[in-house]
């Protein structure tokens, strides 16, 4: 068996990164994608490797120089005319050799795992095109497979649907061809294409000619979970220097991303916190139906946005502002309230300290391995320590403690009294049990307590992160007319809008939804306790903070379930109150998710 690697085209997409050398020479976590690939190949025991370069040609050639002589026989071809021709004309200036043995045909500017060479070469099927399942990421030729996993169709960029993408596989880019295909199908069909179309087109375009034939004869082997990726610019690069990144540099390149964990589908994320079982596909299907409308038109100012939100929550208008997201909020807030000393709660939801100095924070922390306290325990501890006001999280991130509404009630009546300003954030009381009787987002409530400030994040409860929406109430209209003034008029986009607008009609569907997230998190819990090394804290949020008490320290424990399981959880080592106490936070997902979890925690016992 030989490989032929085709490495002429001159990667305009990664802009400075191929100014001076080809796509193939761009170093992923310090290592050339050349070296990689050659690194894999040398394993295989080829006849020979043939590189077909072109922009940038004689660099490579200098740089792999004679370092693999020892263990590959490299070759070259070179493509002169790469600026004007795609890579059918680079396939086609090696196709005598492509007729001489079996081979295996890269693309070089790919990165994958090592056993994607050893897939590919154990099957015994003699031409094979390695795919994977459709992902959002990916771009090019998609193909389509019959039951037998032989390859139907190919489908080009102008044929792509977008309806239709369940049923897609993405190629690879790694191939293997016999001798016999190469010099009876492919290599004749390839000369005819050539001539009748030109240079300028694609060798995948070849083999989707050669499948429509009634006895092709190629097949498809799907990668599964296998890592993979295509750099054309800087983006996949960045994405693939996370995804092949390993121990504390992989956490590190995950973390400092803060979200759009949908780029790494495969990947199982517990650190973020949403609702599993909401919106439903309804509600979903409804946003969709409007979607060209929603892209195309401005959003409402604040005046109709509070006024939604007054409706959302079933308060007054001029008591609600609205967020883009509460961390918008969040910032606001504690801007205005800079001057006076502030009682913080650790361990806690760190936007709101990291938002103060320290001169300005009168900690309290609770002294017991559960990170439990009670509303007695805030009014014995704050009670003459000259705080202008008190941050409560409730249910509490990350300990999943919980002050029951009988509880805030005395903390309402206490701080009213002491002239102390009372901030609840309840973005996870709709988690908690009997969780329709544990809002203080009541008109009632608010008008009779003007110190007392709610902070609710819609993306937590109600499933909808992406949309960035968040609350904040007060019958203190002097405050939320200031907050108004401090964000900008439009601050949410009309997707955030118009979810706001809909969602009376599905109210009932999401308190069926909470309903059944409690049910599930009891059944997590159950199993979680089953865990030796774990010690699982109570919650009324939707996530366990889990004391490690054996066998891993924190940090171990998550880069193991990210590097083996692609599981991603929170160490909350970083925490304030929890350094060295080896607690993580794991979120509660949907049951097929957390049994997932619960496989790879145990085969880690």
């Amino acid at each position: 068996m030989q490989a032929i690697i085709l490495a002429a085209g001159m990667g305009r997409r990664l802009g400075d990164l191929t100014k001076e050398n080809t796509k193939c020479m761009v170093p992923v976590n310090g290592v050339r994608l050349i070296d990689r690939l050659l690194g894999q190949l040398s394993g295989l025991s080829l006849k020979r490797v043939i590189i077909v370069v072109g922009y940038k040609g004689q660099e490579l050639k200098d740089y792999i120089g004679h370092r693999y002589d020892d263990q590959l026989k490299i070759a070259y071809a070179e493509n002169p005319i790469y600026d004007k021709t795609n890579n059918i004309y680079s396939l086609s200036l090696v196709k005598q050799q492509l007729q001489e043995d079996d081979t295996l045909l890269i693309e070089s500017d790919l990165i994958f795992s090592d056993s994607l060479f050893q897939m590919i070469i154990a099957d015994p099927y003699p031409n094979l095109a390695l795919v994977a399942k459709y992902e959002s990421w990916m771009d090019g030729t998609m193909v389509r497979l019959d039951a037998d996993n032989n390859i139907v169709n190919f489908v080009p960029k102008k044929a792509f649907k977008y309806e239709d993408i369940d049923s897609y596989y993405k190629t690879v880019n790694i191939y293997k061809f016999s001798r016999d295909f190469s010099q009876q199908k492919y290599v004749p069909f390839l000369e005819a294409y050539c001539h009748a179309l030109g240079n300028n087109e694609y060798y995948e375009q070849v083999l989707r000619v050669i499948t429509l034939l009634d006895n092709a004869e190629l097949k498809a082997l799907p990668i599964g979970n296998e890592k993979w990726y295509e750099i054309d610019d800087i983006q996949d690069l960045d994405i693939a220097e996370t995804i092949f990144a390993e121990g504390d540099e992989m956490l590190h390149r995950f973390n400092y991303r803060y979200g759009g964990h949908w780029r790494f589908p495969k990947m199982l994320d517990y650190c973020y916190l949403v609702n599993p079982y909401f919106p439903t596909k309804r509600m979903k299907d409804e946003l969709r139906s409007s979607f060209d409308t929603l892209l195309t038109e401005y959003p409402s100012g604040m005046f109709v946005n509070s006024l939604l939100a007054g409706k959302y929550f079933g308060i007054r208008q001029d008591y609600v502002v609205v967020g883009n997201g509460a961390a918008e909020l969040i910032k606001s807030l504690m801007e205005r309230l800079s001057a006076g000393k502030i009682g913080v709660i650790y361990p806690t939801f760190e936007e709101y300290p990291h938002r103060l100095s320290q001169e300005a924070i009168v900690a309290f922390q609770p002294d017991n391995r559960d990170l439990a306290y009670t509303e007695d325990d805030l009014i014995d501890f704050y009670t003459g320590k000259g705080i202008t006001s008190l941050l409560l999280i409730n249910p509490d991130n990350p300990s999943g403690n919980f002050i029951s509404m009988a509880g805030l009630e005395k903390l309402l009546a206490w701080s009213k009294a002491q002239q102390i300003q009372l901030i609840v954030d309840e973005s996870f009381v709709d988690f908690s049990d009997d969780f329709e009787h544990n809002t203080l987002l009541c008109n009632e409530t608010l008008a009779d307590n003007p110190q007392l400030v709610v902070m609710k994040s819609i993306s937590k409860s109600y499933g909808v992160p992406g949309l960035r929406l968040g609350i904040l109430a007060s019958s203190d209209v002097a405050l939320i007319k200031w907050i108004k003034k401090d964000i900008s008029i439009w601050n949410i986009n009309s997707f955030a809008e118009f979810y706001m607008q809909i969602f009376g009609k599905y109210e009932s569907d999401y308190l069926a939804a909470c309903r059944k997230f409690i049910a599930e998190r009891s059944r997590f819990e159950l199993l979680l306790r089953e865990i030796p090394y774990m010690r699982v804290l109570p919650t009324q949020a939707n996530y366990f903070c889990i004391e490690l008490t054996d066998k891993y320290s924190s940090a171990e424990l998550t880069k193991l379930l990210l590097e083996r399981y692609n599981i991603m959880v929170k160490d909350c080592d970083s925490k304030n109150g929890l350094k060295g106490r080896n607690f993580i936070r794991i979120s509660v997902r949907s049951q097929q998710d957390n049994d997932q979890l619960i496989a790879a925690l145990k085969e880690l016992s």
